[in-house]
């Protein structure tokens, strides 16, 4: 990475993968497909996983979706907000991680479909 392009690099540094599961494909393509069509992600991936958590008492363990939004921080609260006021489980988990690095291109990418910059 250049780090000249100190611009560049912040644009880089401003991506997110917010990450929750749901119970199903049907659930992962309705929350996909809307958060990207709404501008709130630019991409987001789902994939088959199987989770094992303490829930009530009890360990669970069970297969789920996990989806993978791809934003911008500037765009976290409002994904954020939005999940919680759609997400068919009680105590969603929604995190953010980091981006350390990205492609400049992609980085644009990512900025223009959700910041529209």
């Amino acid at each position: 990475m250049e780090r000249r392009d100190k611009a560049g690099y912040r644009r880089r540094m401003e991506l997110i993968a917010v990450i929750t599961t749901v119970a199903d494909t049907a659930q992962a393509d309705a929350l996909a497909g809307a958060a990207v069509e709404q501008g709130l992600a630019a991409c987001v991936q789902a994939e088959t996983v199987r989770s094992t958590y303490r829930w009530k008492g009890e360990t669970v363990a069970e297969p789920e979706v996990r989806l993978l939004f791809k934003t911008t921080r500037t765009r976290y609260a409002a994904l954020e907000a939005w999940l919680r006021a759609r997400h068919p489980y009680e105590l969603p988990a929604i995190f953010a991680l980091p981006v350390a690095e990205a492609s400049a291109d992609y980085a644009d990418w990512v900025r223009t479909a959700v910041d529209g910059v």
